[in-house]
């Protein structure tokens, strides 16, 4: 706010609203930053338990294709990778999280029925099995790309607010209250100049 030589009321008036703005501003800015983190530890729970599940899961898989790989030859498993057509749909969609817009990834089931994984007559339980596994993993992975990106960008917009916060707070506000109260006391300046010069005026007036 650009400062007259002569401030009036009614810039005084406008400068205590543009305050109580920018502090109902800075709460609700706080607010959204404290829900934000709350939410961001609840994503960041979710992302650890993710990561343990899908290395156990990983792990578990890599087993089911080693016993596969002992009772087929590599070639065999290699054929029947190659055989399979059907490849896994996946939507990408988007979810607000406290006016944060993240990802939700949206796919059927990858887990497939024997007939569905175009095997044909092949019925080998080692192969069958890591290719459930391998299906397994591959969910797994989803959820956790879903999830992990909802994180960063959740800190990403923690980050941001606390920056709008702290500029409010420790900047824009104290220099508005600072010039609030230069212009109240220049005001209150004025009021007795004039006093006096009324007064000065009146007491020439009686002389005459």
């Amino acid at each position: 706010m650009a400062l007259n030589v002569k401030p009036t009321r009614s810039e005084l008036m406008k400068l205590k609203k543009q305050i109580k703005l920018a502090k109902s501003g800075h709460s609700l800015l706080k607010k959204k930053r404290d829900g934000l983190i709350l939410e961001f530890f609840e994503i960041l729970k979710k992302v650890k338990t993710l990561r343990s599940e899908l290395v156990a899961e990983f792990k578990l898989a890599q087993q089911k294709l080693n016993m596969a790989r002992l009772r087929e030859s590599d070639l065999a498993i290699s054929s029947l990778a190659l055989a399979i057509s059907k490849i896994p749909v996946v939507e990408l969609k988007t979810k607000n999280i406290m006016g944060v817009v993240v990802p939700k990834i949206e796919s059927p089931s990858l887990q497939k029925a024997y007939t569905e994984r175009g095997f044909g007559l092949f019925n080998s339980i080692a192969v069958q099995e890591a290719a459930e596994a391998y299906e397994k993993v591959v969910e797994k992975i989803l959820l956790a790309a879903e999830v992990e990106t909802s994180m960063r960008k959740v800190l990403a917009e923690i980050e941001q607010t606390k920056r709008r916060v702290n500029a409010l707070e420790f900047s824009l506000i104290p220099k508005m209250e600072k010039l609030r109260s230069f212009i109240r006391l220049r005001l209150e300046e004025m009021e007795r100049e004039s006093i006096f010069g009324l007064k000065h005026i009146k007491k020439k007036l009686a002389q005459a």
